[in-house]
């Protein structure tokens, strides 16, 4: 397959591009490179590539430009951005222009160019394998963009673990992206262009469940009024993922372990024994070795489902990796919504930078998604955004302000948080009175009013 495959290396060292070259062709693919942007894009307009691994700082031509141009001639070329000069402004726009991933220099040829070549043909194969559009599957793997450890850690892990067709347990806060890496595992797998069938274990009743999930017979309960094929059953081939496994009473966990150990099961109020033709996936957002010790969840199951184990980092712990999720969600909904929105303001980027993202990927998924749909203007601010002033400002970052037996100015001290309010929300709407406003909850008059009061108030407001 790499053989067939064709990469352009644009950078102007050709030192780089030498060693990429070589790198590349080890791997059996057929490898160009140029150390002129220009004439780069004279190649990518006369030949086509399968991949661009492109510098993003050269002196003939910015890289982002470059890329911008690239675009225009072919809008879904696969490309991947270098650079030893990262920034906000620079991930943000190469993630809008539809840029594949973000590396950053110094780097090491085979764990960090290779394997990203890798997989960024093995999802370009996926998508293509399960006959999924390019908006559908960039969809999906959107959570698990990043140049972070946690993340590669975690993609790394998924390469390895979608072929062995064993039982994996994902686990992680919610809004983490369980269910996408569920999916990224079976597009990944020889199940690819079976059924993917999910459920969630939380939320149906235990009376329905079992049923959902193994199908019952006419008769079997009141309202049975034919027979119904379960969920197990309608993912024959394919894979079946089961969303906060944590959830099933003990009874089910019993006919689930059946399940996985002789790969077989009976439909509600049926004696016939039909095959569990797939690759079990479950997900929970609960320790399950807590459970075990307190008797909640089987242990012989928890071994069963354990078999690989997969833990998605919370997006607090993957910060860096905030500015090109950013990007990749503003491309996604402006392009959805038909809107010229285009970057984020100061204010907008440091509200993201500072926000501790409580709801993981998810939250910021949906902060963008609201930001692109207010946003009246090219920048998103960060009143768009939604995402509220940050944390109070109590002198000295105390959880409870000082109370000594001499008792405390109260008006004094009310003051002072007011004030670092007034502040925080000016530096947050880039001195916008309006905006500022807004983030407070409060009328502009009255805004300007306490600004006046605390001798905040400037003549450009």
């Amino acid at each position: 397959m790499a053989g067939s495959r064709r990469i352009l290396i644009v950078d102007d060292e050709r030192s780089i591009c030498d060693v990429l070259s070589i790198a590349l062709k080890k791997d059996g693919y057929a490898v160009a490179s140029e150390t002129n942007p220009k004439k780069a894009l004279e190649l990518v307009r006369a030949e086509s590539f399968d991949l661009i691994l492109q510098d993003v700082k050269m002196p003939e031509m910015d890289g982002i430009d470059f890329l911008r141009e690239v675009k225009k001639i072919r809008e879904d070329q696969l490309v991947v951005i270098m650079t030893a000069y990262s920034s906000w402004e620079r991930a943000v726009e190469a993630m809008r222009l539809g840029a594949y991933g973000y590396i950053k220099k110094p780097f090491d040829t085979q764990l960090d160019i290779r394997t990203t070549v890798q997989r960024a043909f093995q999802l370009k194969d996926s998508s293509e394998r399960a006959a999924k559009s390019v908006h559908e599957m960039m969809a999906q793997i959107g959570h698990l963009m990043g140049d972070s450890k946690p993340i590669r850690d975690v993609r790394d892990l998924i390469r390895r673990a979608a072929p062995a067709d064993s039982t994996v347990l994902i686990s992680g806060q919610s809004g983490t992206g369980k269910e996408l890496v569920a999916r990224a595992l079976h597009y990944g797998s020889a199940r690819a262009e079976k059924p993917f069938v999910a459920i969630n274990c939380g939320a149906i009743t235990e009376t329905l469940l079992e049923s959902e999930l193994f199908g019952h017979v006419k008769g079997a309960f009141t309202g049975a009024s034919s027979d119904k094929p379960g969920l197990i059953e309608s993912a024959a081939g394919g894979t079946f993922f089961l969303d906060e496994v944590s959830e099933l009473s003990t009874q089910l966990q019993v006919k689930l372990l059946r399940a996985l150990e002789e790969r077989e099961f009976r439909s509600v109020g049926s004696n016939l024994v039909k095959k569990a033709e797939v690759r079990f996936i479950t997900a929970t957002n609960r320790d399950l070795t807590q459970a075990v010790r307190e008797g909640k969840f089987r242990q012989d199951l928890f071994y069963r489902l354990n078999v690989i184990s997969i833990r998605l980092p919370p997006l607090s712990q993957r910060r860096e990796d905030v500015p090109l999720l950013a990007g990749f969600f503003l491309r996604r909904f402006s392009k959805e919504m038909n809107k010229s929105v285009t970057a984020f303001t100061p204010s907008a980027k440091a509200a993201l930078e500072r926000h501790d993202w409580p709801g993981n990927v998810r939250e910021l998924e949906n902060a963008v998604q609201r930001a692109v749909a207010l946003c009246d203007a090219r920048e998103i601010d960060s009143v768009d955004l939604g995402l509220g002033v940050m944390a109070p400002l109590v002198a000295g970052g105390a959880e409870e302000p000082p109370f000594g037996t001499a008792g405390l100015d109260l008006d004094r001290t009310l003051a002072d948080i007011e004030i670092g309010y007034l502040k925080k929300a000016l530096e947050m709407s880039g001195g916008s009175y309006t905006k500022a406003a807004q983030l407070l909850k409060m009328s502009l008059r009255s805004f300007r009013y306490k600004l006046q009061k605390y001798g905040l108030a400037k003549d450009d407001g």
